[in-house]
C-alpha cells in the first residue's frame, strides 16, 4: 500500500444513524481520524431502488476518498445491502484496488452464531434492506441451520430523526412490528437491530420483545470487526492517521445536522455543508 498517503477514516451514513456506529467505533479506537460523510438531503435511502442506493452510495464513497480516506465504513444496512458488493468487485478495482470500502452487515452476520440457542434469528431493518436479502445471503454462508425472518420496520426511522423515540407513536409501531416478527417464527430467541438508528431504541424493543430474547445492535460488533481488521492489514492501519480529530460533512444544512446529530451523540460537533454537484 506504499502508493497511498496517511489519512482519516471514513464513515458514511444517508442520514444520522451511522452516527451510532462512529460512536461506538470512536470507543474502541479514539486514537484515529474519522471522516464523517452523511447524505442527509437524499435521505433516507431505505424504500429507495437498488440502482439509486448504488448511485448515491458510489458518490460517497468517491467523495470520501477525495478526502483523503483509504478505508470507508458504510455504516448504513441499506447502503451495505444495496451496494458494498457492487463497489468492492466492479469500482475498487478502477477507483483504487489499494482502498477498502467495509461494511456493517458481515461483522454482525458474524457473531450470531454465538449468539442464538434455538438457531431461529429475526432482523428488523428497513424496507430496502429486508427486501435485499442480505441478512439470511450472509448468514446462510456461514451457519447454514440457522433460520432468518425478516420484518421490514418503515415507521421506525422517522420516529428516531423526529425525536419521536420517547413517545407513544413509538411503543405502537415496536409493538406491532414485533408481535408480526415472533408471528412468522415463535422459535426466534435473538433479534439483529438491521438500521444503524435502532439503537435509541432499544429500550422499547426490549420491553416489548419476548422475555430472555438477544437485542443486538451493531455498533459495538463493527467496532470490534473494524480493530481486528486493522490488525490484520497492517498496511492498511499504517495508512490511517493518528489525530483523534473527527470532521463531519452533511448535504443537508449544517444547522440541521448539528441539531439532529445532538440526537445520537453526546459532544458538541460544527458540521460542514458539502454540495453536491447535482
Amino acid at each position: 500500500m506504499s502508493g497511498l498517503n496517511p489519512g482519516p477514516i471514513g464513515v458514511f451514513d444517508s442520514g444520522y444513524g451511522g452516527l451510532t456506529i462512529l460512536s461506538e467505533i470512536k470507543k474502541k479506537l479514539p486514537q484515529y481520524d474519522y471522516i464523517y460523510f452523511g447524505d442527509n438531503s437524499r435521505a433516507p435511502y431505505g424504500s429507495r431502488s437498488f440502482d439509486v442506493v448504488y448511485e448515491f452510495t458510489k458518490e460517497a464513497v468517491e467523495i470520501l476518498f477525495s478526502k483523503g480516506c483509504n478505508l470507508v465504513i458504510l455504516a448504513c444496512n441499506t447502503a451495505s445491502a444495496k451496494a458494498l458488493r457492487t463497489i468492492q468487485q466492479n469500482d475498487l478495482p478502477k477507483i483504487n484496488p489499494q482502498k477498502r470500502v467495509l461494511g456493517v452487515i458481515r461483522p454482525t452476520v458474524e457473531v450470531i452464531g454465538q449468539i442464538t440457542q434455538s438457531k431461529h434469528i429475526g432482523v428488523v431493518g428497513t424496507a430496502g434492506t429486508i427486501q435485499s436479502g442480505s441478512y439470511p445471503i450472509e448468514v446462510k454462508k456461514l451457519y447454514p441451520e440457522i433460520e432468518v425472518t425478516g420484518e421490514p420496520c418503515p415507521m421506525w426511522v422517522p420516529l428516531v430523526e423526529n425525536n419521536e423515540f420517547e413517545s407513544e407513536g413509538a411503543d405502537y409501531f415496536i409493538k406491532k412490528n414485533l408481535n408480526q416478527l415472533f408471528l412468522k417464527d415463535p422459535l426466534i430467541d435473538s433479534i439483529i437491530l438491521g438500521c444503524t438508528h435502532y439503537p435509541l431504541l432499544l429500550d422499547k424493543i426490549k420491553k416489548y420483545a419476548p422475555q430472555g430474547v438477544n437485542v443486538i445492535p451493531q455498533g459495538h460488533y463493527v467496532a470490534e470487526s473494524l480493530a481486528d481488521y486493522l490488525l490484520r492489514h497492517p498496511k492498511m492501519e499504517q495508512n490511517c492517521t493518528k489525530g483523534g480529530n473527527t470532521e463531519y460533512y452533511t448535504t443537508e444544512a449544517a444547522e440541521k445536522f448539528k441539531e439532529s446529530a445532538s440526537i445520537f451523540l453526546n459532544e458538541e460537533i460544527n458540521p460542514k455543508r458539502y454540495i453536491l454537484d447535482k
